[in-house]
């Protein structure tokens, strides 16, 4: 079913007011042809990155294209040293992440993560725990994942059984090819949220340090 712009911007409108986790308040929408445009700002990089994903479950988005801006409460204001200071405790903390293979850059309230890791998830964990503190205005991730040598063909197997698994994801129209540690997918998807979860799945998979999304929202 072809969905007009103002019926999807509706819809967007309505996720983002929906998420108890944005205040959409000062946040605009517009869409065009199933691109969704959106502009503002919000109190916290958490919230930034929770309208985006928002907006990425709502039936008839294609792509996002978006200029929020992060805008700290005076109370909520860090310096540098305090955010990085906190960023390499936050790090430390969790016991996904191997904390001292990784690097806390901080300027103006943005922070940008270096370093090498053997498993994506704890690449994720690393950007998910920085993006949780406050002051904290954007994240950079330039944490490589480089894990030992893997047959592609296991992992060609490992990804398309999670596929298959994944209850919201009509896997049987994908297709996976695997080069390496590289691997591409292709096929057609009815959402950006299916789109995720397929991306997720193979970046899931032991061995996997590039994902190459070539499905097409249909």
């Amino acid at each position: 079913m072809i969905i007009s712009d103002s019926e999807l911007r509706r819809l967007v409108e309505e996720e983002l007011a929906f998420e108890p986790s944005v205040d959409a308040t000062h946040i605009g929408v517009t869409a065009h042809d199933g691109v969704v445009t959106l502009s503002g700002h919000v109190a916290s990089h958490t919230q930034k990155i929770a309208a985006e994903r928002a907006v990425g479950r709502v039936r008839g988005v294609r792509a996002i294209a978006e200029t929020v801006e992060v805008r700290l409460p005076s109370d909520k204001k860090r310096t540098d040293e305090e955010i990085a200071e906190r960023a390499v405790r936050m790090l430390q903390w969790d016991d996904l992440v191997p904390s001292s293979d990784i690097h806390v850059k901080v300027e103006r309230g943005w922070v940008t993560l270096t370093g090498k890791v053997t498993y994506r998830y704890q690449q994720e964990a690393a950007v998910r725990d920085v993006r949780r503190l406050s002051g904290v205005v954007g994240v950079t991730n330039l944490v490589t994942v480089t894990p030992a040598p893997v047959n592609s063909a296991s992992v060609r197997g490992l990804i398309e059984s999670a596929l298959k698994r994944q209850a919201e994801l009509e896997a049987r129209s994908l297709m996976v090819n695997v080069d390496g540690s590289r691997v591409t997918i292709t096929g057609n998807i009815e959402s950006l949220h299916e789109r995720n979860i397929a991306v997720q799945a193979a970046w899931s998979t032991p061995g996997v340090t590039a994902v190459n999304d070539r499905m097409t929202v249909a």
